[in-house]
């Protein structure tokens, strides 16, 4: 049975339709090395056995079917689904079971996806090491003494670990693609409404999107066309086909296409390891036809404090919610104490450092006196990145650049100092801002024996771009995971 849980989706999925393995089994072999395994990695938060069954019975009965029916995935703790626990990674929602799914999880049921339950991220989705999770942090297979990213490190160390041939992320500042650069999986951020939001517990409106994590391109580009499309229930949901993710994943011709390198992400602060293979992939698309050339993003030297001004702003607003008045935790109430009182005692009880210091900060942006000063100021250049963007699509189809600067660093080593953690979302935030597609895909290991990611940056509604270059370069460069963690 450990064999299954070495397989691609793609090769789960056939031997499951050919009758050559039940759904079942599938579902027994990962639920069995998730029980083996986890005690380590703390990537699952909750692991959904009866549905998870359920739902592999309802694939050998010929119930569901699709692509990817019989496939177990691990999905982010921000992902409502019905009738199991969801928490966002934080104490305020502790125990809180949902009434209803969000619409990617009913397509990926209509599918015949397997859910296995539900993975460890930082608290609402506010970090970039799993280390801000209220549950404790999730580890790295490949070395279990550094992180394995954020917010969704979770979904990331699952599949990395094989716990989940698949999983979802979400990405408002990179928290899929930066999880995937350092544990060497595949991670995709859609373009902004090409998912559907539709039960996505919000961090920031304007930025949050979920996509598909994966050990292989194919297998992100099959999910990715399962969770993706228009949804009538989501205002900021696109009302356009899904762009051909798998016809261009299982192509990966990239001779003719218009590469552009990122001046500004790169030089100082970044790990030589990382500059080498960026480079060495650089290279490979250039022998592979792609006609690469230097472009130069100048205001993207300002997405960072663009985005910690836009992002927590829109947080404060969002976290109002949990009031102590409607669901989730409540303490404080002797029966003496005012609403605002409660309200006040929860929030202090229930919210962990990172996501108290994004709302005072995110509160502070948006009061009276300062909100044209700094909220006002980083949606400006919020405009002058997406020209950015769109003047260096006039000149190149595709942008690349090192997804992070480093490799995976250790457990508390950046805990305590929040500027140096955001560091590690410097190359992924722009696109956030933008709205476009981009995503990660392993380029081999850093001289520290660590995976290495090289982003890839496309137009809107451009997302098969993305999968062209990913499959070129994953063809070129085969890639495995350790089969035990280390």
């Amino acid at each position: 049975m450990t064999e299954l849980t070495e397989l691609s989706a793609v090769e789960i999925a056939e031997r499951v339709a050919s009758r050559d393995v039940s759904a079942v089994e599938v579902a027994h072999a990962h639920l069995d090395r998730i029980a083996e395994l986890n005690p380590a990695l703390n990537a699952f938060l909750h692991v959904d056995t009866d549905g998870a069954l359920a739902q592999a019975r309802r694939v050998d009965a010929g119930e569901v079917e699709g692509a990817l029916a019989g496939v177990p995935l691990a999905l982010k703790d921000v992902i409502v689904t019905k009738g199991v626990p969801t928490t966002a990674g934080s104490k305020i929602l502790e125990g809180w079971v949902p009434p209803y799914d969000a619409t990617i999880v009913e397509r990926m049921r209509d599918a015949g996806i397997v859910v296995l339950g539900k993975t460890n991220m930082d608290e609402f989705a506010m970090g970039s090491s799993t280390e801000h999770s209220a549950f404790g942090p999730s580890h790295n297979p490949w070395d279990l003494d550094r992180t394995p990213g954020g917010s969704g490190g979770g979904s990331s160390a699952a599949v990395a670990g094989n716990l989940a041939p698949l999983g979802i992320g979400t990405d408002t500042g990179g928290s899929i693609r930066q999880p995937g650069a350092v544990t060497g999986t595949v991670g995709v951020k859609p373009t902004y409404g090409g998912v559907s939001r539709y039960g996505l517990i919000a961090f920031s409106s304007s930025l949050d999107q979920a996509g598909p994590c994966a050990r292989t391109v194919l297998d992100a580009a099959l999910l990715h066309e399962v969770i993706g499309g228009h949804d009538a229930r989501d205002s900021t949901s696109i009302d356009q086909p899904v762009p051909p993710v798998v016809a261009a994943a299982r192509s990966g011709d990239v001779s003719g296409l218009r590469v552009g390198v990122v001046r500004e992400f790169g030089g100082e602060g970044y790990q030589p390891g990382v500059t080498a293979r960026f480079t060495e992939a650089v290279e490979l698309l250039t022998s592979l036809g792609a006609d690469v050339v230097e472009v130069s993003c100048p205001h993207f030297d300002y997405a960072l404090p663009a985005y910690y001004l836009i992002a927590p702003s829109e947080a404060s607003s969002n976290l109002a919610r949990y009031d102590a008045m409607r669901y989730g935790l409540r303490v404080g109430d002797d029966g003496e104490a005012s609403a605002e009182e409660v309200m006040a005692i929860t929030r202090a009880a229930g919210f962990g450092p990172e996501v108290k210091r994004r709302i005072i900060l995110g509160t502070y942006a948006l009061s009276a006196g300062y909100y044209d000063a700094y909220y006002g100021q980083a949606q400006k250049v919020r405009t002058l990145i997406t020209r950015d963007f769109e003047a260096a699509w006039q000149s190149v189809d595709v942008l690349v650049s090192p997804t992070t600067p480093t490799t995976a660093f250790k457990l508390g080593e950046r805990l305590d100092d929040p500027l140096a953690m955001y560091l590690a979302d410097l190359c992924t935030i722009p696109s956030n801002l933008y709205g476009g597609p981009a995503a990660s895909v392993p380029c081999g290991l850093s001289d520290d024996g660590l995976p290495v990611g090289l982003q890839v940056m496309a137009p809107v509604m451009a997302d098969d771009r993305l999968y062209s270059v990913m499959a070129a370069v994953e063809r070129a460069k085969p890639w495995s995971q350790p089969t035990t963690p280390r």
